[in-house]
């Protein structure tokens, strides 16, 4: 664990990318002493550099301090069902170098697959410092034991943690794809995240799921389930694939159910065949966006219910920021206005006046990114790392000290 005024320190380096020690002092309320030790730490540790310095109006000017993105790095592993994204992953929360490859079904050919893409990066990167490799895949993942219980990509318990750190020798840290993006979207999104407390990370792709910020911590859920808002029954029909089952949030707005819904609209006789259904939706969003009806009305009907499931997830959890993500953001202006729709109004309904409601600025990339950021996760956290970590397989020196695995 690492010290709290350092770990301060590290995360609003993260925010701002560089700052004067006379700035950071002044945004922490820390004194100037406390700011000089703290750093001197972190210099001797590698973990940030000193650069050029700023402008100055009069007096000796400060010294601008950043993250050494350099010299430290991480690689970010995503497993979808049809292709497996990797990259590079910097202090600052940056994925470079990425390689997509497309996922074998066999779990120990994927994870040898992985390996031997992870395994060039290592060599490449030479005597630079890797702080581990982190994993994210749709599905229920016990991120404390590094086991992917039941995957989307069809796995049921691979232990993912233990078989791909048998094959790197290095740590693995395994997670939720969607609590991998809301981790990423709450510390590298925009400031008006940053700045609160609790956030809602819905992501919506081949299915549905809620990423759950509270306190500024991910609420895993004592079972590892928590944000499972997808299996939520809205509807006491089916989408336009299940007439006669319960509606829940995922068969309603899932980017397969929105593609069938157009496909009827449209009239078109061809129903949507199986696999990633991105591409198709784009190609909805756009036409939704030049005034085609059909192109219109399945957006606007998927929007209504992925309202619907939104205000009742806000309505129990009361937080402050909503994360759209997926292909759907690509007609936000038309979603954005049928999802707010569906909030009550009037000043008894202050958390849903104040909501910040806003689609991913990650671009598409908050999974990798999450998935990056995972072996960082000492270091711009108080939390223990062992409610994250599958395993640690040796010390490691940090500010002088010593960390230990479990």
């Amino acid at each position: 664990m690492t010290n709290g005024n350092r770990t301060s320190i590290l995360q609003l380096l993260r925010q701002r990318r560089s700052l004067s020690r006379a700035e950071l002092a002044r945004l922490l309320r820390f004194s100037e002493g406390t700011v000089s030790r703290n750093t001197a730490s972190l210099l001797k540790a590698g973990l940030i550099v000193e650069e050029g310095a700023e402008n100055s109006t009069g007096g000796r000017p400060g010294i601008r301090l950043r993250l050494d993105d350099e010299k430290h790095y991480s690689v970010g592993v995503e497993i979808r069902e049809w292709e497996t994204r990797i990259g590079v992953g910097t202090l600052a929360g940056r994925v470079i170098e990425t390689v997509c490859l497309r996922t074998p079904a066999s779990p120990s050919r994927a994870l040898d697959q992985i390996a031997r893409c992870v395994r060039g990066i290592l060599r490449k990167r030479g005597g630079n410092q890797c702080h581990g490799a982190g994993l994210s895949v749709r599905g229920l993942v016990d991120s404390a034991a590094g086991v992917v219980e039941l995957g989307a990509v069809g796995w049921t318990g691979v232990p993912v943690g233990r078989e791909l750190e048998r094959r790197l020798g290095v740590a693995v840290f395994v997670e939720n794809d969607v609590r991998a993006a809301a981790l990423a979207e709450f510390h590298q999104g925009s400031a008006e995240v940053r700045g609160s407390r609790s956030m809602l990370f819905v992501k919506v792709g081949e299915g549905v799921g809620f990423g759950v910020i509270l306190d500024g911590r991910l609420y895993r859920g004592p079972r590892m389930a928590a944000g499972e808002f997808g299996q939520m029954v809205i509807a006491d029909r089916g989408g336009p694939e299940r007439t006669d089952r319960p509606g829940c949030l995922e068969r309603l707005v899932a980017n397969p159910a929105t593609c069938e819904r157009y496909r009827q609209l449209a009239g078109h006789r061809r129903r949507v065949g199986g696999g990633d259904s991105t591409a198709l939706l784009k190609r909805i969003c756009h036409s939704a966006m030049d005034a085609e009806p059909a192109a219109m009305e399945a957006i606007t009907q998927t929007s209504r219910y992925l309202g619907i499931g939104i205000f009742n997830a806000v309505w129990a959890l009361d937080v402050e920021v909503v994360i759209v993500d997926g292909a759907i953001t690509d007609a936000w202006p038309l979603v954005a206005e049928v999802v707010r729709d569906q909030f009550p109004t009037g000043k008894e309904f202050r958390n849903f006046n104040s909501l910040l409601l806003r689609p991913s600025s990650l671009g598409g990339e908050a999974t990798l990114a999450g998935a990056a950021a995972l072996p960082f996760a000492n270091l711009f956290s108080r939390e223990d790392i062992h409610e994250i970590a599958y395993y640690r397989p040796a010390p490691v020196p940090l500010f002088g000290g010593v960390r230990t695995g479990r």
